[in-house]
């Protein structure tokens, strides 16, 4: 049974896709960005020309490659990155007096 249970929650861990640099071809960039993205011209533009930039985040490994493939194919670099979690708050001993 934890077996099973580790499988399912370390089986899909999200990525992120982040653009590094948008290279010397920028409108080819601000292309695959605003396809990936859904963003008008314009705010994908600034987007791009922002870096380094978080695109996608949270995104299973497959899109996330698929995404760095097409910004590198436009002429970008672009690389995808496990995004840091934060450790869980855990309540401290606290001692009364002195």
């Amino acid at each position: 049974m934890a077996d099973e249970y580790f499988l399912l929650v370390c089986e899909d861990v999200p990525h992120d896709v982040v653009l590094t640099d948008p290279g010397v071809r920028v409108m080819d960039v601000v292309q695959v960005v605003r396809r990936l993205m859904g963003l008008s011209l314009w705010r994908s533009k600034v987007l791009a020309t922002q870096v380094p930039a978080v695109l996608l985040a949270g995104v299973p490994e497959e899109d996330a490659a698929a995404a760095v493939s097409a910004l590198r194919d436009a002429g970008a670099r672009a690389e995808t990155a496990q995004p840091h979690q934060k450790a869980p708050d855990l309540p401290r001993n606290r001692r009364s007096g002195a």
